[in-house]
């Protein structure tokens, strides 16, 4: 039998091994991490000497991970999970209430859903109602004061001084590379529905630098936006979550789109003790992880 005395899984490692990942690299996951490119390498080599084995492929051209890393990356999503909700558990201080929290449809597909999952099991006598709309939608319900709170994407300029920043994401043009867009005359436009800011931005300001945009497609998933752009349907406004290897980013003939933010909107009214911590428990997951994965 292996003796396994001495031999450990780092926590932080770990997470280090996740981020990398989730954001597509070492750089950009000690740049979400807060670390230094480094620090996270350091992390993976120690993780790699303990377990005798290589996690990362180092061959150009090669996959990222090993199969090494595939394998101890499905175990690290759940021992991470355990870790952190075994932390929550200690700490845990007894909640009562009702919360009404809005979502919009791509932080539902993420690890998000994970993270209320555990924090209801936590605080049982919590009920939280949740509501799926856009951005633009829970922004006016939460005026209404219908919503205690919204996590939704506004561009970063339209970042309010109360909004708790959860991340941020460039927005970008694509296309498949199959498409040949016309020299001239109109582009066909895959949109969200009427409802959506990008698509508000796109038609009323996005065709300043003269590009003439046909709505050919409308669809509120962001799932129907990506597959209609891998069939070559047309361009689309997408964020870096969504983005895919056979998609191109387009930089010319249209204005470079304005950056996103994720953030945590509150409702003008009394603060609510079950809302502040899981609020806290969102922002704490988030800046462990530098984001929000797509599950799946």
């Amino acid at each position: 039998m292996t003796d396994l005395t001495g031999r450990r899984l780092d926590i932080d490692a770990l997470r280090a091994l996740c981020a990398i990942r989730q954001h597509g690299g070492i750089t950009r996951a000690a740049s979400a991490l807060g670390l230094t490119q480094s620090a996270v390498s350091h992390r993976i080599k120690r993780l790699e000497t303990g377990l005798d084995c290589d996690l990362l492929s180092r061959r150009p051209g090669a996959p990222m991970f090993t199969a090494a890393g595939e394998d101890l990356l499905d175990y690290a999503g759940r021992i991470l999970a355990l870790h952190d909700e075994a932390l929550l558990g200690l700490t845990r201080t007894d909640l009562a209430g009702r919360i009404l929290l809005g979502l919009t449809e791509d932080t539902t597909c993420s690890d998000l859903s994970r993270i209320l999952g555990r924090f209801r099991r936590l605080h049982p006598q919590v009920a939280v109602r949740t509501r799926v709309r856009m951005s633009l939608v829970l922004r006016a319900l939460l005026d209404r004061g219908e919503l205690d709170a919204a996590i939704l994407q506004v561009f970063a300029h339209e970042v309010r001084p109360a909004d708790l920043v959860l991340f941020r994401e460039a927005l970008h043009w694509v296309k498949s590379p199959d498409l040949t867009l016309p020299p001239e005359g109109s582009i066909p436009f895959l949109s969200f529905d009427d409802d959506c800011f990008y698509r508000r931005w796109a038609l009323d300001i996005g065709q300043d630098g003269g590009a003439q945009l046909e709505t050919v497609f409308e669809c509120s998933s962001a799932a129907g936006i990506v597959a209609a752009v891998s069939a070559g349907l047309g361009v689309a406004l997408l964020s870096d979550r969504h983005l895919r290897p056979d998609m191109e980013i387009i930089r010319q003939r249209l204005p470079a789109p304005p950056a996103l933010a994720y953030v945590v909107r509150r409702a003008r009214k009394a603060r609510n003790p079950a809302l502040d911590s899981l609020i806290a428990v969102v922002e704490t997951e988030v800046s462990r992880y530098g984001g929000l994965s797509l599950a799946g």
